[in-house]
């Protein structure tokens, strides 16, 4: 380990902080891309927890990749060849999107600060985003001669659209607040002070739900994304199966009629 992650607990809902501030959060080494994929994995063998939420230590959420790593080739782009490189992304950065935007828990991210490169394709990776006064935006791999590696080239489109994607990847430009509002990369902005409160009442109002159903139901909304909806259908309808034999469905259909608050036990 190497306490890369700051993981704290309130109820259901866990938060992870990117805790390097005096680096602005950036993602340095294979270890620490392993600790925030193995965090996310055991998070989401974990029943009790319902929501998980991402955010940064300091004035930054992520600011992507480390630039003195890249000049001397150490860290996630350690390597002396191509394929040397390659297996350094496959085996560090790339672990990260294949844990957190997996993760059948939700997910939101709480940008306190810049999101850059990297850091932005992380918010992406995150179902809800939520930003501070103070972030910035900026899909930038272009300004130091690279391509987004871990994955920003198939989740910025899913979130802004492919040609706003275009826009932001060609000119590695950053966008403010208002902009990611504007375009949806985020849901809401909020004053600096206000926005873990806001990331955790967000928290909070799904965590109240039955939390297998929350969970079908953000895989079913993810599958929809590259199905037929004849194949979305038979989905749906497996996943309505599982959710109707649940205690908890019977649970919530008695407390509506009941006019009382539920109990859930997420079974």
């Amino acid at each position: 380990m190497t306490d890369f992650l700051r993981t704290e607990r309130d109820g259901h809902v866990v938060t992870l902080t990117l805790n390097r501030p005096e680096k602005r959060n950036a993602i340095s080494s294979a270890e620490e891309c392993a600790e925030v994929a193995d965090a996310c994995r055991a998070l989401n063998r974990d029943p009790s927890v319902r929501v998980v939420i991402v955010t940064g230590a300091g004035s930054s959420f992520c600011a992507g990749g480390d630039l003195k790593g890249m000049r001397d080739r150490t860290g996630i782009t350690r390597g002396e060849t191509g394929a040397e490189i390659r297996e350094s992304y496959r085996f560090g950065i790339q672990m990260i999107p294949l844990a957190l935007y997996e993760m059948d828990i939700p997910t939101i991210a709480a940008i306190n600060g810049p999101a850059i490169g990297a850091g932005l394709d992380l918010a992406c990776m995150c179902d809800i985003r939520i930003a501070s006064e103070t972030a910035r935006f900026a899909e930038s791999f272009v300004k130091v001669g690279i391509v987004p590696g871990d994955g920003g080239a198939y989740l910025l489109p899913k979130v802004v659209g492919m040609s706003k994607a275009l826009e932001m990847s060609l000119t590695g430009d950053a966008i403010t607040p208002a902009e990611a509002l504007a375009c949806g990369l985020v849901s809401k902005v909020v004053a600096p002070d206000a926005l873990l409160p806001a990331a955790r009442e967000m928290a909070n109002r799904i965590a109240v739900n039955p939390p297998q159903a929350v969970r079908l139901t953000k895989r079913l909304l993810r599958e929809s994304q590259h199905m037929r909806l004849s194949t979305l259908l038979e989905m749906s309808a497996a996943y309505q199966a599982l959710a109707h034999g649940t205690r908890d469905h019977r649970e919530a259909v008695n407390a509506m009629l009941e006019k009382r608050a539920p109990s859930f036990e997420g079974r």
